[in-house]
């Protein structure tokens, strides 16, 4: 039994109609608790008036497990902020495709926020030259605010569960993460939930 307002642990996935059960991931099987335990609609948990901003990344998931992930989850809005969202590369998560999976097979709308992405330097500095995450952190807030990306950015947004998505498997040196927190920071009842 939850205590009112927590969470079951996540991230979940879900597979066919169950909402829990078992996972074969990374060749190991786990169990995969139910994730509407304790769920108000829109994102909300039983006793609690705080809402998440959630994010995720493509990479190391197949389409039914991001799916799964983002529907278990109640995300309603799925905001793009990659730099590169048409590479071939992408596979599912190619931009027009993605697009349309999220809409036909989730109900989810799709957005692309260029401006919440990194500028081509920047990216490269960090991926391709093995720049520090603390500089390219630090470069990445400062973009931010040269941008005004959160100033200006749609606040009725984050009344529609999204989730910010990006390539990185894992939220710890991905922009998807600062661009959450920043977010989360200027809402006091948001937290921020990484699906993975």
């Amino acid at each position: 039994m939850l205590r009112d307002g927590a969470r079951p642990p996540g991230p979940w996935i879900r597979r066919g109609g169950n909402a829990h059960g078992r996972v074969h991931q990374g060749g190991r099987e786990r169990e995969v608790p139910d994730p509407d335990a304790g769920r108000v609609h829109g994102g909300r948990w039983a006793g609690s008036t705080v809402s998440a901003i959630y994010t995720i990344g493509f990479t190391r998931k197949t389409a039914e497990e991001f799916f799964a992930l983002l529907t278990g989850a109640g995300v309603e809005t799925l905001v793009d902020i990659r730099l590169h969202n048409r590479s071939q590369l992408a596979g599912f998560a190619k931009r027009d495709d993605l697009a349309w999976f999220a809409r036909e097979l989730a109900g989810i709308e799709y957005v692309h926020l260029p401006q919440l992405a990194p500028t081509q330097d920047l990216f490269d500095a960090f991926k391709k030259q093995s720049g520090s995450w603390e500089v390219y952190e630090r470069d990445f807030r400062q973009l931010m605010d040269e941008r005004g990306a959160f100033g200006s950015f749609d606040r009725a947004l984050l009344r529609r569960n999204p989730c910010f998505l990006c390539s990185e498997a894992s939220p710890e040196h991905c922009h998807r993460r600062l661009v959450a927190e920043a977010l989360a920071a200027t809402e006091p009842a948001l937290q921020v939930v990484h699906l993975g």
